[in-house]
């Protein structure tokens, strides 16, 4: 059977005010549609790339967040958080790779109460054969145009989700409106000490481009 053309399916492409009547009037545009379809593909897609040495989507996905997350992060809870799945979906998934020597876990030495999740050097050594890596290159070779307004686009579609769905958005600290704040005091220069406003800690700069379960964005 013939697959029908996405192009056949939504034509036309609708203008910002053609979307506005259509919200207006509580339909659903073709546009968001589409979107919708395209999303659930790639999903579906990307999804089936990653059974693929021995681990699954939720194992990739845990691998990655966990070489991206900030000390604070890097915890069961914070990863359970991240990935929206139940504290025992997270302890089998982590028991899982803990087996296959990808993670370590052990109590915190700040907090015997709470575990630490860390990458071990097979960790990452398998995110270098990270499958979705196929994903990054396709993307690369779109033009900076494109790739620019789809992160954009993308960005602007999941923290909407987020604030409906009342999940964690999980930002980085330089985007955190308690980046570099002590007391309510204006930002740091940038020859002092970064600091967390929530910790009071001092932050080192690679963390500030780290995910952090602690993130709080301008807008709440």
């Amino acid at each position: 059977m013939p697959i029908t053309p996405y192009s056949d399916i939504f034509p036309t492409c609708q203008t910002d005010g053609q979307m506005i009547d259509a919200r207006q009037q509580g339909e659903i545009s073709p546009n968001a549609q589409r979107v919708i379809l395209l999303l659930d593909r790639l999903g579906r897609l990307t999804r089936e790339l990653q059974f693929v040495d021995g681990l699954n989507p939720a194992q990739w996905e845990t691998l990655r967040f966990l070489a991206q997350a900030n000390r604070y992060s890097r915890t069961p809870t914070a990863l359970a958080e991240y990935l929206g799945a139940t504290k025992g979906t997270v302890s089998q998934t982590l028991i899982s790779l803990e087996s296959k020597g990808l993670v370590d876990r052990c109590k915190k030495t700040c907090d015997r109460r709470q575990v630490a999740i860390t990458l071990t050097e097979a960790g990452e050594a398998m995110l270098h054969r990270d499958p979705m890596r196929t994903l990054e290159k396709a993307i690369c070779e779109m033009t900076a145009d494109c790739g620019g307004a789809l992160v954009t686009g993308l960005s602007r579609l999941l923290t909407e989700l987020q604030h409906r769905r009342e999940v964690m958005h999980f930002g980085v600290c330089e985007d955190c409106t308690m980046f570099c704040k002590e007391h309510g005091k204006p930002k740091t220069t940038n020859n002092e000490p970064k600091r967390c406003g929530m910790t009071g800690e001092t932050l080192a700069d690679g963390e500030c481009l780290q995910l952090c379960v602690n993130y709080k964005a301008a807008a709440e």
